[in-house]
């Protein structure tokens, strides 16, 4: 009798070492992908205006995943299409135009250490919105992060940057979508993020139309910035977008959203590459913020 109980056991162990190893690898492979968009909407910007970058990495998004969308377009449906247009316009469009704004003026490095907020973000609205629990420690998680990003918000002195306040933003409107892919049933992460970019990509492709891209061509290595920017969209936006649904559905929004955990590991070091100036204030700021998440992600959030 103890043989079988035993093979059941391995059997168990198994699968949830499995499972550890899926999301752990989903994690890594999403915070490669994210650390690096910050640096190419940074070279994106070398020739493209904000707007510009926003609608492109929108559009090429809603191309790309359009062959999902219509082989799934029977699944939009009056119970998942208000939190397919929350998830599309707050989780994918807002930040695609509030990152780029805010990379005008503060380095992409910061901009990915600014984006650690994010789990802090998730468990706020989580509690605030969405009715999870939260434990005394992640509450401290939240205090001990946001100090972190007041730090990245000033530039070494008391000279206050509220550029940084437009990711901060963007790291919220992500922590409502987190939380709202949980309340969509029976569609994968990739058919919810081919609906939600159905819903958003026509929008930015009017935006194109209106745009003037004459100033953007006669730029030095052009064709070369708007490949960044194609790269950003599919890899970006496109696969990642889905990957992130997929994590969450497996996992929890708290859990998925701590992918920025390393992320400023990754756009730090892109950064640094890049020339940019890594400071002792900027690395301390950030070790606040990993400490916060930590405190919120530790132990999966009840509710």
């Amino acid at each position: 009798m103890s043989r079988p109980v035993s093979s059941k056991n391995t059997i168990f162990v198994l699968i949830m070492l499995r499972d550890k190893l899926i999301n752990w690898s989903l994690l890594f492979l999403l915070s490669l992908i994210w650390g690096t968009s910050f640096i190419l909407m940074k070279k994106g910007l070398r020739s493209f205006d904000a707007l510009q970058i926003a609608s492109l990495r929108i559009f090429i998004s809603y191309i790309f995943l359009l062959p999902v969308a219509i082989l799934n377009i029977r699944k939009l449906n009056p119970d998942n299409v208000l939190s397919l247009i929350i998830i599309g316009l707050i989780g994918n469009a807002l930040p695609a135009f509030l990152y780029p704004f805010a990379q005008r003026r503060i380095d992409s490095s910061v901009a990915g250490m600014l984006n650690s907020l994010t789990p802090l973000f998730t468990l706020l609205t989580g509690i605030l919105i969405y009715n999870r629990k939260a434990r005394l420690s992640q509450v401290a998680g939240i205090l001990i992060g946001l100090a972190g990003a007041a730090g990245l918000l000033y530039r070494g002195s008391l000279s206050f940057n509220p550029l940084g306040l437009l990711i901060v933003l963007a790291t919220f409107f992500y922590g409502i979508s987190s939380n709202q892919v949980t309340l969509i049933k029976n569609l994968n992460g990739i058919v919810i993020a081919s609906l939600a970019f159905f819903i958003i990509g026509p929008f930015a492709g009017i935006s194109l139309l209106l745009s003037d891209f004459g100033p953007a061509m006669e730029t030095e290595n052009w064709l070369r910035n708007l490949g960044f920017i194609s790269i950003l969209s599919v890899f970006g936006s496109g696969i990642a977008v889905g990957l992130f649904n997929i994590l969450i559905i497996r996992t929890s929004p708290v859990y998925a959203v701590s992918v920025t955990y390393l992320a400023p590991l990754v756009s730090t070091l892109w950064g640094f590459a890049d020339g940019e100036n890594i400071t002792l204030f900027m690395i301390i700021s950030v070790i606040c913020i990993l400490a916060g998440v930590y405190l919120t992600i530790q132990r999966k959030t009840p509710g």
